[in-house]
């Protein structure tokens, strides 16, 4: 615990981007360079705020524009190590919209794809259980009781 307890915190704001397509919202995933698929999320600048952080970070690893916040989602935290020091890493989610489908993956921070799928192909293929968890809560805000299968 102690070392956990000396772990260097990191902070970063990251969007669960979504658009209406054929009446039935759809979800944006991202691959990063380790194959993994997740949504777009980055650090916090100094004086930044978290939603603001979110925007600017999804604009930049995807090439949308017109991004629209409805909501805060869940803050998700894990633990890693970079260059043999342990990381914790806040990472404070929210809901947003887009207007437009067209995305441009930001290769050169690693962003190797940008697929826009329906919720559960979505929830298959995000890689972390933590994310999913993310895109389910998206995923109740938005969608009507009727459009929710059993």
């Amino acid at each position: 615990m102690a070392s956990r307890a000396r772990a260097k915190q990191e902070q970063s704001a990251g969007g669960v981007v979504y658009r209406v397509a054929s009446g039935e919202p759809v979800f944006l995933l991202i691959r990063d360079s380790y194959k993994n698929w997740g949504f777009p999320k980055g650090h916090v600048e100094k004086d930044e705020a978290p939603a603001a952080a979110a925007v600017r970070e999804v604009a930049e690893e995807t090439g949308l524009t017109a991004l629209d916040v409805r909501s805060e989602l869940e803050t998700i935290d894990w633990y890693f190590k970079a260059n043999g020091r342990l990381v914790h890493k806040t990472c404070a989610f929210y809901l947003i919209e887009s207007p437009s489908g067209e995305t441009c993956p930001q290769r050169a921070e690693g962003i190797t794809a940008c697929r826009w799928l329906a919720f559960a192909d979505a929830a298959r293929l995000v890689s972390y259980a933590n994310a999913r968890r993310v895109l389910e809560q998206a995923y109740a805000m938005i969608a009507s009781p009727r459009s929710i299968s059993a």
